[in-house]
């Protein structure tokens, strides 16, 4: 596309197709995309012309990377409060996305991690290719999963969402199927036609019978034979537990898995256990939208974000010097700080009914 806009509208038909528009970044989200993304909704439910919303990226390497990192490291080293912002306008686009009122059909096609699940794994209607590849690699870079993704994961079969958020590791078509990530499989090849029939479909019925009759069996994924040695260690209630669990598994793949987790952060392996484990607790998704508000907002401040930023995606030398540098310098009560509500003067979300709409804490 010759278009530079960041997020491309065509009306086909009784559809709204919205495109995001950074194929170099993988269509990476900014501020500005995620403004335009809210009035693009609004503008649709609004519209009675039009039956359904579908959501795809430009290029050919994904739909969305995820949330425009580097920005917000230099937001975060910085000192500014941008990244808040940010998040705030970001997780209300992925609550109204999950109860937009029309289908809103996801087209997973290619990478989709971080906040490209938030955009698309929240929708209705969630399709994924053989091409798919799916993750919330957050604890990589000293961060926590966001936009809802511990809401998604803690809703798993078993302890496959534990499994995904501690390692971070992205699925294929299979996979996010299994774990709820995902309705259909539909082949790359024909996207084209089903674009054509959606456009075509007048009502909410015919959208969603439109799409299962395009829907697949997908290959064959992974997770479905490892859910003996998933299940049996992350059941554990710490993330010390769970390592020791995999450490003396007979299995090679969980063994392999235990030094996998050795590479990630210390303090964000803690945080995103309790975060799951709550999330299973907090039921909706704007109760876990408002936790992970609470949680992004804090762990912004530690030095991990912006070193495991520096090592993966900046320096690229994949060596990050995590502060504390082991699980057993993280003990309970730094990991609760990060769940309590906010302090005087600082903004909660306020998604939750009853809880603070905005306002101070």
């Amino acid at each position: 596309m010759n278009d530079d806009r960041p997020v491309l509208l065509e009306t086909r038909g009784h559809c709204l197709h919205i495109t995001l528009n950074r194929p170099r970044a993988i269509n990476a989200l900014t501020h500005a995309m995620v403004r335009l993304l809210n009035g693009a909704l609004s503008g649709a439910e609004q519209d009675e012309t039009v039956t359904s919303v579908v959501l795809a990226g430009a290029g050919d390497r994904g739909l969305c990377a995820g949330g425009d990192i580097r920005a917000l490291h230099d937001d975060t080293r910085a000192g500014g409060r941008a990244s808040l912002e940010f998040w705030r306008d970001e997780y209300r686009l992925n609550a109204r996305i999950a109860r937009f009122p029309k289908p809103y059909v996801a087209l997973m096609d290619g990478i989709v991690m971080g906040g490209g699940v938030g955009v698309s794994a929240h929708a209705s209607l969630r399709i994924v290719t053989e091409r798919s590849r799916v993750a919330m690699p957050e604890t990589g870079i000293g961060f926590v999963p966001d936009v809802g993704g511990t809401h998604l994961l803690a809703a798993a079969p078993g302890e496959l969402g534990t499994h995904l958020a501690l390692t971070g590791r992205s699925v294929g078509a299979a996979d996010a199927l299994l774990c709820g990530l995902a309705d259909h499989y539909v082949p790359t090849r024909r996207r084209p036609e089903l674009t054509e029939a959606l456009a075509a479909s007048a009502t909410a019925h015919e959208v969603a019978r439109t799409v299962r009759s395009f829907s697949e069996e997908p290959p064959a994924g992974e997770l479905a034979a490892q859910r003996d040695w998933i299940d049996a260690c992350y059941a554990a209630d710490t993330v010390e537990e769970i390592v020791r669990r995999l450490q003396d598994s007979a299995t090679p793949a969980a063994v392999d898995t235990a030094a996998e987790l050795a590479a990630r952060s210390p303090l964000a392996l803690k945080v995103t256990l309790a975060a799951v484990r709550r999330a299973a607790r907090l039921g909706s998704l704007e109760a876990v939208l408002d936790q992970e508000f609470r949680v992004s907002g804090r762990i912004r401040e530690e030095p991990d974000f912006v070193e495991g930023v520096r090592a993966r995606i900046i320096d690229k030398d994949g060596s990050p010097q995590w502060k504390p540098a082991t699980l057993a310098e993280v003990d309970d009560s730094a990991v609760a700080r990060f769940f309590a509500p906010l302090g005087p003067g600082e903004q909660e979300l306020g998604l939750a009914p009853g809880a603070p709409a905005g306002g101070t804490a």
